[in-house]
């Protein structure tokens, strides 16, 4: 008997404007996690409607983009030097 096997589920992992999540979701694929937006065209074309945004990423990469989330975090907290 052939089994088929589970796909995995798509969670949040980050919820806020439609800037904040592009921004999140560019981190996440620029370290390897595969992430999309949800309700972006909404907000997009009626920002009243949806203010905020969710970016979504398969259950098994949920652990790495926290991780990278939170890092992000840390490092805001840091203050920019002007040169």
């Amino acid at each position: 008997m052939n089994e088929s096997k589970d796909k995995g589920q798509i969670v949040e992992v980050f919820n806020g404007s439609r800037w904040e999540a592009e921004l999140v979701k560019g981190l996440l694929e620029s370290n390897g996690i595969i992430a999309e937006v949800k309700d972006g065209l909404i907000s997009s074309l009626a920002p009243y409607l949806s203010p905020t945004v969710s970016v979504m990423v398969n259950d098994d990469q949920y652990d790495d983009a926290m991780e990278v989330i939170k890092n992000r975090d840390k490092n805001d907290d840091i203050p920019e030097t002007v040169s």
